[in-house]
């Protein structure tokens, strides 16, 4: 008699791999999530998928509003894009006029089956020569790659890293914010325990 096989044991959630579809090809965004999702859930194996996605805003976004809704735009857009994956990711970077100082940062905008985080990176002020070049229609990429005398910065270490000498760089600064923005993902028992005592 051939006694029935007995099934495997099912792999822990945390074991199974997970795919995000990111809004983006750019591999400084690629890292950021990966190194982001990485550190939150470190026994867990993910996977990227770069799509192509607008952003619903300007090139440039101006204002920290207008930069929010272009990530969010973005995760939403992927998620129309690649309706079967686990994770959809918009990063939006953007500038903001503080008086007569420029401002530069990101947001973080991360989709599940079961909810929504969202972080802002770190902040830095740009030099005025960016800043100009900014107001005068430049994206912050190209202004970048002007005053600096370099190349497609944005795929590369970004202002950020250029004016840190690389102590902090373009992809260290968006995986930070990726990280905050999975706080809601790593702890949702606090953010639902109380959604029905409002």
């Amino acid at each position: 008699m051939i006694s029935p096989q007995r099934p495997e044991p099912r792999p822990e959630p945390d074991a199974l791999a997970a795919s995000i579809a990111l809004a983006s090809h750019n591999p400084v965004k690629i890292q950021a999530v990966l190194g982001g999702f990485g550190q939150m859930f470190p026994s867990q194996v993910f996977q990227v998928l770069p799509l192509k996605a607008a952003s619903g805003v300007s090139d440039q976004p101006v204002t920290d509003q207008e930069t929010l809704l272009g990530a969010h735009n973005r995760a939403h857009a992927a998620r129309l894009a690649a309706p079967g994956a686990d994770y959809w990711v918009g990063i939006e970077g953007g500038i903001q006029d503080l008086g007569e100082e420029m401002a530069a940062f990101a947001w973080v905008v991360v989709l599940s089956s079961y909810g929504e985080g969202k972080a802002r990176s770190g902040t830095f002020f740009l030099p005025p020569a960016i800043a100009e070049l900014v107001r005068a229609g430049m994206e912050l990429g190209e202004a970048d790659d002007v005053v600096f005398q370099q190349t497609n910065t944005k795929q590369a270490n970004g202002a950020i890293g250029l004016l840190t000498r690389d102590i902090i760089t373009r992809t260290q600064l968006y995986e930070h914010a990726v990280v905050l923005s999975l706080v809601f993902f790593k702890n949702p028992g606090y953010y639902f325990s109380n959604a029905g005592n409002a």
